[in-house]
Formats: C-alpha cells, structure tokens, sequence
C-alpha cells in the first residue's frame, strides 16, 4: 500500500541588509552534491546563488555553543587522524515554541531525543553513523551548564537526561569520555527544524516490512511504501510501541532507515543544485539549527561541506552502539564494553569497524533480541 501525505513550505523573505554579495559557490556545489548528514546536507550551500540579503537571513538563522568555552581544551581526547572528522548529531525532543505544536506531550525542558556520531574517514569513502540508545545509562562527567554553573558528575544516569540537565557541550563531553574520540563538530535540529526539512522536500519515502499499528498515538501505516510529509515523519521517527519489539533500541533502526531516506530523496532531486529548492531547505534548516561555534556560519559550513562528501545513502554504515540489558534495571540498557571498545578504537583510528564489534547483547526491533525486558521510555519523555 502507498499513501501520499506529502505537505509543502513556502520560503520566508528575509531583511535587506547592506554589504559585498559572496560570490557564487556552484563549483562548490558540485563538489558536495553526494549530500550531508541531516541538516549539514541542506545548508552549507545557503549563500551560493543569492544576494547579500538572503545570506544575512540565513546566516542569522543559526544558533551556536562554544565548544571551547563550555567544555575547555584539557582533558579533551586528542585527535588521532588529523584528517578524518567526528560529527555529532543530535534531534532534540523541546517542546518550547513551535516544537509544542507538534507534540503536546507534557513534558518540560528537552532531551537528545536522537544521538548519533557520525564518523567521516580520511579520503571520505564511506561515513559511518553510531546511533546512541537514549536509555542507556551512563557516567556523566562533570559540565558546565549553558548558564556557566557547574553541573555535577552523577553515576547511571541515562544518557538522553545529559542534554536536559547540563545542555549539549556536555554531550558532547559525554561522548568523547565514553569513545575517547575526539568531536570535532555537533549539530542539533529540533522538532520543528526536522518538520520543516521534510515538508520542504515534499516529503520522504520510506518502505516497511511490517505494519506499524499506531499504538500509544504513534503512526499507524501498512507494510509498504508510503509518502511521508513533515508531520507524519516526526512520529516515524519517534516510534517505539506500535512497530517491533516496541523498545527504543527497536526504535534506532527507524531513525536510520529515515536518515538514509532522506538523505537519498536530496540526492535524487538534485536539491542541492536547484536554487528555488534549496533555498526552501537552508530557510527550514537553519531556522532550528543550533551548531558548535565553529560552524555557526554559512560560510563555516561551505568552508566544511567538502569533509562530508562521503555522507552518501548508497555507502553510509549505520551502526547501532553495542548495548546489554542493565541486571540491575533490565529496562534500561548499559554499553556493552567489549564490543563498543573496538567500535570506538576503529572510528578513533580511522579502520575497518570489525563484525565483532558492531554485535550488540541486546538486538531490539532486529527479531533476534534475547527473551529479555524491553527497554522502557525514560520517566519524562517518550
């Protein structure tokens, strides 16, 4: 069964502002047409092809952390392959403003509804993502939080509350502590940023092999191929009852089934070379786009775009991080640290990522998990 819910935007004007035009990008543009991560894919060519007035409007989009400021340069894992790049990736579940809209859950503050680290080799072949299970429970180190104060070192908590409590510089220090890889870049889109990607595709495809029941008020399709629009994604996204095993570790595989998705339906529109398109996606994109500081610029992201040319949908590997059931608490889930020790040796060395290490205990939504509980949503969030 196909259905076709695809939703459009209609780009907002910015202000005029004086000052020199940047000079057209469109070799640039050719350069990274193979498409980017997430919201990277769609912004990092916001300048090429339009006058000063769109680049300021763009550019002022774009919120940013200091990464220097918010974590400091010690005790920072140290870069081991200069040339490769750690990007990571974070879908933030706030509800503040018009993300509310789109989830009236009754929950305050926002956590990292989605973690990925997204590794970019040396020589750009072939990116690989890890996708972070939010339940996982973890040692946080100690953080500052995005008002200056200190935020303590706390032991098992889990890993989606680190955002809610200390914002994302300690996510990104939580990450680098638990991979000792280095971050080079994060990037952070919310509800809203996510909606308006997709609608100004005009939607995502997507094929299921099963039904997904709509349980708990989820989304409720058909085995088969389907049209997604904005709205509509969102919720495929954050599924976790109505499809496999119902466990937010059944829920990643979604997530980047979607990425890839998405990733290809730019691909295959050319949105990066169609001006009218892509000025849609940059304006949807930047709008709920937060970056490390040193990407908080159009230009920083066209200066950037050529490290991601190996972010492609048809030779992207998705990796789930090799997680077990917790024995304390088996709805929660702890690294399992055999596995995830040489996943994070090869990303931090920029090698073949072993089979062993990409077998994780717990295998929710993949029809193999263990007869184990099922991870449970964390007390505030779904």
């Amino acid at each position: 069964m196909t259905s076709d819910t695809t939703a459009t935007t209609t780009p907002t004007e910015g202000d005029a502002s004086g000052g020199r035009a940047p000079r057209p990008a469109r070799s640039r543009a050719g350069r990274i047409r193979r498409g980017l991560a997430w919201t990277a894919a769609v912004v990092v060519l916001g300048a090429a092809g339009g006058g000063w007035w769109l680049y300021s409007h763009l550019n002022g989009n774009i919120a940013s952390v200091d990464l220097d400021k918010a974590i400091g340069t010690d005790n920072r894992p140290a870069k081991v392959v200069e040339n490769a790049q750690n990007v990571l990736v974070l879908g933030s579940d706030s509800r503040a403003g018009a993300n509310g809209e789109l989830d009236h859950g009754d929950v305050s503050g926002a956590r990292s509804d989605t973690a990925m680290l997204v590794h970019i080799p040396e020589g750009r072949a072939r990116a690989t993502a890890v996708s972070i299970p939010r339940d996982t429970l973890i040692s946080r180190p100690e953080c500052k939080d995005k008002d200056g104060r200190n935020v303590p070192a706390a032991n098992r908590v889990m890993f989606n509350s680190v955002y809610s409590v200390a914002g994302p510089a300690c996510v990104v220090k939580t990450v680098e502590q638990l991979s000792g890889i280095r971050v080079d870049h994060f990037v952070e889109v919310d509800f809203a940023g996510f909606k308006g990607l997709v609608d100004a595709l005009g939607g995502v495809t997507v094929t299921l092999d099963r039904p997904m029941s709509g349980a708990k008020g989820g989304l409720k399709l058909d085995a088969g191929t389907h049209r997604l629009n904005g709205t509509d994604s969102l919720k495929f996204v954050r599924t976790r009852y109505g499809y496999g095993d119902g466990s937010d570790l059944g829920r990643i595989g979604l997530q980047q089934q979607f990425m890839l998705a998405m990733l290809s339906e730019i691909k295959k529109q050319d949105a990066l070379g169609n001006p009218a398109r892509l000025y849609k996606l940059a304006d949807a994109g930047t709008k709920s786009l937060t970056t490390d500081s040193d990407l908080a610029s159009l230009t920083a992201l066209s200066d950037f775009a050529p490290s991601m040319k190996g972010v492609d949908p048809s030779t992207m590997e998705t990796i789930m991080l090799p997680v077990a059931y917790d024995k304390v608490d088996p709805n929660r889930v702890v690294i399992a640290q055999e596995q995830a020790s040489q996943l994070w040796e090869a990303l931090r060395t920029d090698q073949k990522i072993p089979a062993s290490a990409k077998d994780s205990p717990a295998k929710g939504g993949s029809g193999k998990a263990p007869k184990e509980p099922k991870a449970s949503p964390s007390p505030s969030a779904g």
